[in-house]
């Protein structure tokens, strides 16, 4: 579990930190869970204490693409704008490995707002990062082959996971990527040739 105490912008109030605890509710889920669905309205702001979420965009066929993971110390703040104009997510958050999450319900978070600066610095430094990494997968989709895109995905994965296997299917990741299936087997076979991965039954290996 993350001591909140020791995010950067709660280090010189502890108190914001100890309202925000005693404001929510602390749940655990197993991986694959989701936390939040696209068109639903967001009653509550999750700050991941321990795993990590991964917040995906959809289109009306179905087709899946990353948007960015939330990891320990971090919220998500789509949910944060969503919960504070009152209006349906736009997302989805799915739990990429067990993760235990604070939930601080919205009218909690944004009286907070008036009563804590360093709440504030917060929520604009998320914003900043997660504006970075939307600008991010916004180049990758334009100008990036899909072979580079499969590369820097898996080792963000690795990353997340703290492991150089990624327990994956060619179908998921096809999914998060926003591809055929056909075309990620035929780029990972590609790359276990030029030995950039490792193939096994599910799990990829980065050399």
């Amino acid at each position: 579990m993350t001591d909140l105490n020791q995010i950067p912008e709660f280090k010189s109030a502890p108190q914001m930190a100890e309202k925000l605890l005693a404001s929510g509710t602390v749940k655990t889920f197993a991986e694959g869970e989701t936390i939040l669905r696209e068109n639903a309205y967001v009653q509550s702001i999750p700050i991941v204490l321990d795993g990590a979420i991964k917040v995906i965009r959809s289109d009306d066929d179905g087709r899946e693409i990353l948007l960015y993971y939330i990891s320990p110390g971090e919220s998500c703040i789509m949910s944060f704008l969503g919960g504070m104009h009152r209006e349906t997510a736009k997302v989805k958050a799915v739990t990429e490995e067990k993760s235990e999450i604070l939930f601080v319900p919205i009218e909690k978070v944004t009286a907070m707002l008036r009563e804590n600066p360093q709440w504030l610095d917060y929520i604009f430094r998320l914003y900043h990062r997660r504006f970075e990494e939307l600008l991010d997968v916004v180049n990758a989709i334009a100008f990036k082959r899909m072979d580079e895109r499969l590369l820097h995905f898996l080792q963000k994965k690795a990353e997340i996971s703290a492991s150089n296997t990624v327990s994956i299917t060619h179908e998921q990741l096809a999914n998060e990527l926003g591809t055929a299936r056909v075309v990620v087997s035929r780029l990972l076979k590609q790359m276990e040739h030029e030995k950039l991965v490792k193939l096994g039954r599910n799990k990829i290996s980065l050399v």
